[in-house]
């Protein structure tokens, strides 16, 4: 019987007060005493990768326990400003390099189809979290230039995703942006995180499912048919599976010189009523080091974010909360000529990322039933979606031909 400390690491998972936790039907009541101890599955963590895993599962009809040390939603979940990418952090052309041809086209055409998945999934089960399908734009910085892009953008073409490269003369015209170059593509979306979150675990309650919190749990162990948890309480829980969705905050056994914790801001501003049209219906980032990233909601507030840092702890700072926040209005306001005033919120958070720009998604090393979705990276949400599908489809019995791409290295 393989047993082992589970202890995830712990961190302040964000300092200010995000907008989404401000807004109606963003969390979900928990209980507080298990009315059983026997489950299916056992899925740590009530964000959006627990809560994305919980529906799968549920669906599948298994019976699932969902346990947070925190109350449902209040986590990373919020700190997101939910730009549903399907663009990858690395981009294609280098992604290829790093991990080959192959790898590399099937992670983007995943994220691409996770998207997807993810609008018409929410739309299916009727969720009323501001989940809308957006074009994106990603513009030529210090990191990618004209050249760049352009051959970024035949790259993706050449496998099926729709890029259509756009010069310096294209982006005055349409969108009033002086930029060498930029990509447009037609594949992502955005939603308010925290409704998603709250509306996936509502369905899943009402497959039966527990979410129960706060619970901790401080151990682990492998039986012949199944997996045992320890609680930080004494009690012991029994499951045939367990899915760690702990985010930032990942399970020791899942480190590795693969990933590490840095800083991110972002803000909110009040609902503007002189947004420039394109505004409302595009998601738009920078190929560039610091990058900046923005998009609005129904409502006409613009979220933006960026300016990371390799720092793990640099985002507890409220000092330079507020300096970042003048820095990211600024840089919207010389890209676009939106002046937003003062930010309604603002907010920054520990961000993890990987070298090669994918998640995490395996079995937790020592285990055969015991699994961790980690979807650290710019495409937060995207790889929840990935997660979810390739551990249904493991608990499930079978293999999901790209359980390989993102598995533990």
């Amino acid at each position: 019987m393989a047993k082992h400390k589970a202890k995830t690491r712990k961190d302040d998972l964000r300092t200010g007060t995000p907008f989404w936790v401000k807004t109606p039907h963003s969390t979900v009541a928990a209980q507080a005493d298990l009315t059983r101890d026997r489950f299916d599955v056992i899925v740590v963590g009530a964000g959006i990768s627990g809560a994305l895993v919980a529906e799968a599962l549920t669906k599948a009809g298994k019976s699932v326990l969902i346990l947070d040390r925190r109350p449902p939603v209040r986590g990373s979940t919020p700190a997101s400003t939910a730009m549903i990418q399907h663009e990858i952090d690395v981009p294609l052309t280098r992604l290829r390099k790093k991990i080959g041809k192959d790898h590399a086209d099937r992670a983007w055409l995943r994220s691409v189809r996770a998207v997807a998945d993810l609008v018409t999934l929410a739309g299916e089960l009727k969720l009323d979290c501001q989940m809308r399908a957006k074009p994106a734009l990603y513009l030529a910085g210090n990191d990618l230039g004209a050249r760049a892009l352009s051959n970024e953008a035949k790259a993706r073409a050449e496998i099926g995703i729709r890029a259509e490269y756009l010069r310096r003369a294209d982006l005055m015209e349409r969108y009033g942006i002086d930029r060498p170059a930029a990509i447009w593509s037609d594949a992502s979306a955005s939603a308010n995180p925290a409704q998603l979150t709250a509306g996936l675990l509502q369905v899943t309650l009402s497959r039966k499912a527990q979410i129960v919190s706060p619970v901790e749990i401080t151990d682990i162990a492998e039986l012949p048919g199944g997996i045992a948890l320890a609680t930080r309480a004494g009690e012991v829980l029994v499951a045939g599976h367990a899915v760690f969705c702990t985010g930032y905050e990942y399970l020791p056994q899942m480190k590795t010189k693969s990933h590490h914790v840095t800083s991110t801001w972002a803000l909110a501003s009040a609902p503007l009523s002189s947004l420039p049209g394109w505004m409302r219906d595009t998601i738009v980032w920078e190929a560039a080091e610091p990058y900046l990233y923005f998009r609005t909601d129904e409502a006409g507030r613009v979220i933006a974010g960026g300016e990371d840092e390799d720092a793990c702890d640099a985002n507890a700072d409220p000092k330079k909360l507020a300096k970042k926040a003048k820095i990211i209005a600024k840089k919207l306001r010389d890209l676009t000529g939106v002046k937003i005033g003062r930010p309604a919120c603002t907010w920054s958070a520990p961000f993890s990322v990987t070298e090669d720009g994918l998640p995490i998604i395996d079995r937790v090393p020592g285990f055969e039933r015991a699994f961790a979705v980690m979807g650290f990276g710019g495409n937060g949400i995207t790889f929840s979606v990935i997660g979810a599908q390739i551990i249904a489809a493991a608990i499930a019995g079978t293999l999901d031909p790209d359980a390989g791409i993102f598995r533990y290295r």
